[in-house]
């Protein structure tokens, strides 16, 4: 859908990188380019252990995240709770950089957490960590509240503040900004975007996907390498194909494509096909076919669960 945009991984730990099944957690097919490996962890040598595989395995960049608000995180010494620990987090840093010194590492946090001041908490994190090399940050401008809320609510209760991210770019020209933090569309993205060097999606990226169809050409003036929402999944059938020869299970790539037709005629019916057949043992490539058709068949009226979902506050 996109040649331009750079793609996550979701956040890996280091130990499941060093002692896991590295080739089902972090493999990733060409056609992915660019893309950047997020990790967790606290430990510098496993950190720096975890950036070197990652490397190898050909990423374009390797992220630290120092933003994730889950329990688990929080019991395991990272994540957000690192923003308390900015003279760790530049340590962290600069192992992983110096493992692997051929590609970008990168820091992701938040401005804040708990009982911190966010003009405080995120300015000294920065430049802790930039006065040990590190020249780009993704930073999501919410607090975490670590006590209190849960993951979910923690995406979405913090108020944002993206002028404290604008703020941080004026003060620091030379470091390369990027904005994250409920930004629901391309055209949201592009007017927020003002004052920072970019912006991530991740939501909105997940539950509208067909936004990724023009951001060559909104973000970088290109052309964009596909029309429609179709002609992606007929791209992408032959690596299913190749996946499901693999032993992988439909539904463990068709999960990911259920929004992709969100809001257009025939989307809920293309939901409901792969969530009902997606999941059955055997199921192939004919239940994508399937799905297809129901919203590429001629237009016969609004999609029945549109005026539903309209009409709910989201």
């Amino acid at each position: 859908m996109t040649r331009r945009a750079l793609l996550y991984t979701e956040m890996v730990t280091a130990d499941a990188v060093i002692h896991g099944k590295r080739e089902a957690l972090i493999g990733f097919s060409p056609g992915e380019h660019p893309v950047a490996l997020q990790l967790g962890g606290s430990e510098p040598d496993k950190l720096a252990a975890a950036a070197r595989i990652g490397a190898v395995f050909g990423y374009d960049e390797i992220n630290l995240n120092v933003g994730c608000p889950s329990d688990r995180v929080q019991s395991g010494r990272f994540g957000a709770c690192l923003m308390r620990e900015p003279a760790l987090v530049a340590d962290l840093y600069a192992a992983m950089r110096d493992a692997a010194p051929d590609i970008p590492v990168t820091i992701k946090c938040r401005i804040g957490v708990d009982e911190q001041e966010p003009q405080d908490a995120l300015f000294d994190l920065v430049d802790r960590v930039a006065a040990r090399g590190c020249t780009t940050f993704i930073i999501h401008a919410r607090k975490a509240w670590l006590e209190g809320l849960s993951p979910k609510e923690n995406r979405e209760i913090p108020p944002l503040d993206y002028a404290l991210v604008r703020r941080l770019k004026a003060e620091r020209p030379a470091l390369t900004i990027v904005l994250n933090g409920g930004l629901e569309s391309l055209e949201h993205a592009r007017a927020e975007m003002a004052g920072a060097d970019g912006v991530m999606l991740g939501r909105a990226a997940y539950k509208t996907p067909a936004e990724l169809l023009r951001v060559d050409s909104v973000f970088f003036g290109q052309a964009d390498p596909l029309a429609t929402a179709a002609d992606a999944v007929i791209a992408y059938l032959p690596y299913i194909e190749a996946r499901l020869a693999e032993g992988v299970h439909l539904h463990a790539m068709t999960r990911h494509m259920l929004g992709l037709f969100h809001g257009k005629p025939g989307g809920r019916l293309w939901r409901r096909v792969l969530s009902e057949e997606g999941v059955r043992a055997g199921a192939g490539i004919a239940v994508v076919e399937k799905a297809l058709a129901q919203v590429t068949a001629p237009d016969t009226g609004p999609d029945p669960g549109q005026v539903t979902r309209e009409a709910t506050p989201v």
